[in-house]
């Protein structure tokens, strides 16, 4: 994962990962900056890494094809985390949200109601929320070294 990483800078680091039954998942975060910048994801069976679909490649105004967006988002963190909290709501009643990236762009968020259930993701600009519906039950988080 770190060697995919660095393709991304020199200054990039693998930040938090996770396992899920369909790959593993990590994000990735720019240590000159502190900014968390892109996600991927890793093959559980070939080990093929790739930039995470969806959000990360719609949305993200550094990496993915939102970067011709200009201007100021809509959006910041804690309004981002109430569209997120509303949602759940009718979701999956009970969910909360657990833990917070802020990507360019958007926002990912994991959600759950003890555990780790699920991740979202919502656009800084719209508000638009994206579900990530393909990485399969969690399994737990995982330790990276560089």
């Amino acid at each position: 994962m770190q060697s995919f990483a660095t393709q991304y800078g020199p200054n990039v680091k693998i930040k938090d990962a996770m396992s899920f039954s369909s790959n593993y998942y990590a994000v990735l975060n720019d240590t000159a900056s502190n900014q968390d910048i892109a996600e991927i994801l890793v093959d559980r069976y070939s080990g093929a890494t790739y930039p995470e679909p969806g959000p990360n490649m719609m949305w993200n105004t550094r990496f993915g094809a939102g970067r011709t967006r200009a201007g100021g988002t809509d959006y910041d963190l804690a309004g981002a985390q109430k569209l997120a909290e509303d949602f759940l709501t009718g979701y999956l009643p009970g969910a909360q949200i657990q833990e917070s990236h802020a990507m360019p762009g958007y926002y990912t968020f994991d959600f759950g109601r003890n555990e780790t259930e699920g991740m979202l993701s919502v656009n800084a600009f719209s508000g638009h929320i994206w579900v990530h519906t393909w990485h399969g039950p969690y399994l737990g988080e995982m330790n990276v070294t560089s």
